[in-house]
């Protein structure tokens, strides 16, 4: 005789159920944006009825809140050069495996204003980390320096595919980057005026 395995629980299978269809979501929002996204789509990617999203989600609005949610990476204190390579390790990872979420907000947020306020409300938290983190004057720029280059090497990567940076390592991308980032995160040495 064999042991079957125990059935899932209710609990377990709404869980399941939810995990389909916001995985279902964010590969639809990261291809197609969000306005060209049905309900139906995702209900379809997700092998479940139409009304099990709306009854888990509420809304198309309310899917898409949930499906593009990323922890922000928390950056170390201290010296320039953990920032600059916590910067890295963080885009690095983003280079490996395809950043569904992020996708689904970069592609979505410029043909949906309620999708672009929710990628500039995400991404201010972790600006303002950027900003007191590098020790300079003109933090404030270097910081949208470096989080401009960071989302321009994504959205190149996996949305316009236009040049090399498709088919790079990401090894390759990040050791090219890396003392670009540790200029914008280190302060300029200071000048003493001959007297």
């Amino acid at each position: 005789m064999t042991e079957s395995s125990p059935r899932p629980t209710r609990a377990e299978q709404r869980r399941q159920s939810e995990e389909r269809i916001l995985a279902a979501a964010r590969h639809l929002f990261a291809e197609l944006g969000y306005d060209r996204t049905t309900i139906r789509a995702i209900a379809a990617a997700a092998s479940v009825d139409a009304g099990l999203v709306m009854h888990y989600f509420g809304s198309k609005d309310l899917l898409f809140a949930r499906a593009v949610e990323v922890p922000a990476d928390e950056l170390p204190g201290g010296t320039s050069g953990e920032v600059a390579e916590a910067l890295l390790t963080s885009l690095g990872r983003r280079l490996t495996g395809e950043p569904v979420a992020s996708l689904a907000v970069l592609r979505s947020m410029l043909t949906n204003a309620d999708a672009a306020d929710r990628y500039r409300a995400a991404g201010e938290a972790q600006l303002n980390q950027l900003t007191e983190a590098i020790p300079t004057s003109d933090a404030d720029l270097r910081a949208s320096l470096l989080s401009a280059i960071i989302h321009g090497v994504i959205a190149e990567r996996y949305l316009l595919r236009l040049t090399h940076l498709a088919d790079a390592s990401p090894e390759q991308i990040i050791d090219l980057l890396r003392p670009c980032f540790q200029s914008l995160t280190t302060p300029p040495p200071t000048s003493v005026k001959p007297q």
